[in-house]
């Protein structure tokens, strides 16, 4: 299985549909708080994004919450 993580903040939905739908399909990951982990926030920046969520499988990098994206590279389908 391929190390996912999720960039995400406080206040952003789509963080939160991305996280439910990851624990939902039994994919394990980190999450990456902006919103509370000044590192993280560079590391998203560093990245060249300024939002989030941000999620990395792999070495693939999908912006925002693409369902279809998501379950083609954890091999869902």
């Amino acid at each position: 299985m391929e190390n996912v993580v999720v960039y995400s903040s406080n206040t952003c939905p789509y963080c939160v549909a991305a996280k439910d739908f990851l624990k939902s399909n039994d994919i394990e990951f980190t999450e990456k708080n902006i919103s509370t982990d000044t590192d993280a926030r560079m590391e998203l920046m560093k990245m060249g994004h300024m939002g989030v969520p941000v999620i990395i499988v792999g070495e693939e990098e999908v912006v925002g919450f693409d369902e279809p994206k998501l379950k083609k590279l954890l091999e869902l389908e």
